[in-house]
């Protein structure tokens, strides 16, 4: 699902509901403006359902859209006040685009970067590869006095074998870290910047709960079942356990976490009553700092890596130009 897209259809239907149109007129004017996508299709889908009677918490649950979004629209809905709900939601989706445009920077960048240098490195060692079967096969016994080919003579292993395998297994560890859920858990609150916008996150989607009209208790059962058996999930089930047990204020129940820095913990908690106030300051802190520490990966790490690697490749490269001067030159004498 496009967010920005989303994020925007929530912000017109806001107003159009505000100026006294139907939810149902609403939504087929802007599913007219829409170009075709599965978020246009169930939103026409919702659109005929409540046109032939269906309440709107009936029909809701029933479209492939996001559960957060279900639960905050069927909140705004039994308190009447809709239109301020669908803005919170335009607020969230907004902010999460922003944030997963530079996430998604941050990947694509370095998995052009190895897919790249993988390449290069198996031509070049397939080059040099050719070479020393060339020699062996035609040359060896005619240049016996004039020395032996560099690659022959380093081992093509330690040329160019090496660097490939190191740079192969650097470019399927980077895709198990996109592709695996687990793995990609992990990563979530241990890379720099990944950490950041996933607090940042955390304190959005609470605030948007919280100001929507749920308790805090609530917002946490509901955050702790939409991340399932995530680290972030568990750690929400502890932190109900421990309001459970009476420990009502954010900073008791959420102190010691292994996941949560203090500083988080700190900001919402002096907020005192006003948790939603901590939790939007929270969430601008964590995305600033988020936004911070991506652009410096983008601008410093990354490009270190690419000298890093682009060295090997020329170290590679060398030798393949050390063997062709070899032959020339004896082919010369």
């Amino acid at each position: 699902m496009n967010l920005d897209e989303f994020s925007f259809f929530n912000q017109q239907l806001a107003g159009m509901l505000d100026s006294g149109v139907p939810l149902e007129g609403a939504l087929r004017q802007l599913c007219s403006n829409m170009r075709d996508s599965g978020l246009k299709a169930e939103l026409e889908t919702l659109a005929s359902d409540l046109a032939s009677g269906v309440p709107l918490g009936e029909a809701l649950p029933r479209r492939r859209l996001p559960q957060l979004y279900i639960e905050v629209v069927q909140i705004g809905a039994q308190a009447n006040n809709l239109p301020a709900t669908l803005l919170l939601l335009a607020d969230y989706y907004r902010q999460r685009h922003s944030i997963w445009l530079k996430l998604k920077a941050m990947m694509v960048y370095p998995g052009i970067v190895l897919v790249s240098c993988l390449v290069l490195s198996v031509v070049l060692a397939w080059f040099l590869a050719v070479c020393q079967r060339t020699f062996d096969a035609g040359f060896s016994d005619i240049f016996e006095g004039y020395g032996r080919p560099a690659v022959e003579r380093l081992g093509p292993w330690a040329v160019v074998g090496l660097p490939a395998i190191f740079i192969f297994l650097l470019t399927v560890l980077f895709f198990l870290a996109i592709s695996l859920p687990s793995f990609r858990d992990w990563c979530r609150w241990r890379l720099p910047g990944f950490r950041e916008s996933s607090l940042s996150q955390l304190a959005s989607t609470l605030k948007l709960l919280v100001a929507g009209g749920n308790d805090l208790g609530r917002s946490l059962s509901l955050l702790a079942r939409l991340e399932g058996g995530t680290r972030l999930g568990r750690e929400l089930s502890r932190w109900q356990e421990r309001m459970a047990s009476g420990k009502s204020k954010f900073n008791e129940f959420a102190a010691g976490s292994a996941i949560i820095p203090p500083l988080f913990v700190w900001l919402v908690g002096q907020s005192g009553e006003s948790i939603a106030a901590g939790l939007g300051h929270a969430a601008e802190i964590f995305g600033e700092r988020a936004k911070h520490r991506t652009e410096m990966l983008l601008y410093a790490a990354l490009p270190v890596a690419v000298i890093f690697l682009g060295s090997m490749i020329l170290f590679q490269a060398a030798s393949v130009a050390r063997s062709v001067v070899m032959f020339i030159n004896m082919l010369g004498g």
